[in-house]
């Protein structure tokens, strides 16, 4: 008989799929989201869950405090569904509560949480409130997930934890998946080209949202003198936030209004068809616990110019693009010199000629989480 794991976790993500529809496959699952989707980034839930293999749930109500929220029904919960193995996220109120319910005698599982730290921000965090969390947590855990062996090993070596208490477990999402439905994709894809007139030309790719982590506004006072002396280089950049307006200042600024196209928000089949149309891919954030669009850019054969912040970046080796420090100028202008000089011109939509470049760590998705069923 399988074990029973319960996962409290935020909200559903696309990126998320795969690694929850394999975990079921190991254990008898249930995920309670605690909202309704993912806030300044409205997903098209109802999409995403019809595509999920196993029970999942909602707790939605209970107070908030200072961006913090408590859920009521998480003990009601467990005494229902009586799993062997819990799991919070990250150092959250709902984390702490499973914690005192534990040491109170309230409920006797295994807990862990899950915690998306890069290793620049586990030797980084920004605020007290989060570096105290953190250190009462760990110490009260059985096991913590993370999303890399750089990772783990920090928790290792800082706070004393064992090999078997630490899973790795990165974001990665099943290329199988991603790249079905050739036939629409490639339709979807030459559509962009043909408005975009994009054949003949080296296109850098970026996905995500415009906020001030993702550096957007920096990276292109970076490259646009790049962007301008290269004839035949573009930039997509992919998605909407607050920093839009930023965006098209400095586009109008610089004179890049023929080198940056800015076609707007996208998520499923029609954001995969973009990474079709690319070159390469670009990720110049200088925070970001981990960057599941890496993996979606090397899934569709793309090698990727990665910050070195990017909790993600570990995934860029072997040939598969160039990692750069996104707060130094000069590095970043130096690398988007060699990566430009490293990928091919696009000439046509043909998915058969991008083969996925992440084929060897899809067993990732679940391997380590074995450490559960026999521990």
């Amino acid at each position: 008989m399988k074990k029973k794991l319960l996962i409290f976790h935020p909200a559903l993500a696309p990126y998320r799929i795969d690694q929850f529809n394999a975990l079921s496959q190991l254990f008898d699952l249930e995920v309670v989201f605690i909202f309704k989707n993912i806030p300044d980034n409205k997903f098209d839930q109802n999409k995403l869950l019809s595509l999920l293999h196993f029970k999942y749930s909602f707790l939605l109500i209970g107070p908030s405090f200072n961006g913090r929220v408590f859920r009521f029904g998480v003990f009601n919960t467990i005494r229902k569904f009586k799993p062997d193995i819990i799991f919070g996220y990250e150092y959250s109120l709902t984390t702490q509560y499973l914690i005192l319910l534990k040491r109170f005698g309230f409920i006797h599982q295994k807990i862990g949480t899950t915690t998306d730290d890069s290793l620049d921000i586990c030797n980084n965090v920004q605020t007290r409130s989060r570096f105290f969390a953190r250190r009462i947590s760990v110490k009260r855990l059985d096991y913590l997930i993370v999303l890399s062996n750089e990772v783990s090993r920090f928790y290792q070596k800082v706070f004393s934890l064992k090999d078997s208490q630490v899973i790795v477990s990165p974001i990665l999402q099943d290329p199988d998946r991603l790249r079905a439905n050739i036939t629409e994709l490639e339709a979807l894809a030459n559509g962009y080209s043909q408005q975009y007139h994009l054949a003949g030309k080296k296109v850098l790719l970026f996905v995500g949202r415009f906020i001030p982590e993702k550096a957007i506004p920096g990276f292109l006072l970076n490259i646009h003198s790049i962007l301008q002396e290269q004839k035949n280089l573009v930039l997509v950049i992919i998605g909407e936030g607050i920093e839009k307006k930023a965006i098209e200042g400095l586009i109008r600024e610089k004179h890049l209004e023929e080198k940056v196209i800015l076609p707007g928000r996208f998520e499923g089949q029609y954001l995969n068809a973009w990474y079709l149309c690319a070159s390469g891919f670009v990720l110049p954030s200088i925070y970001e616990p981990f960057g599941a669009v890496v993996n979606e850019a090397l899934i569709f054969g793309l090698k990727v110019l990665c910050s070195k912040y990017a909790g993600s970046s570990f995934l860029v080796n072997d040939g598969k693009g160039l990692l750069f420090d996104a707060l130094n100028e000069k590095e970043t202008v130096t690398k988007m010199k060699l990566f430009i000089n490293s990928i091919e011109v696009f000439e046509k939509v043909d998915m058969m000629q991008k083969p996925t470049l992440m084929s060897d760590h899809q067993p990732e998705i679940t391997k380590e989480w074995e450490k559960l069923i026999y521990d």
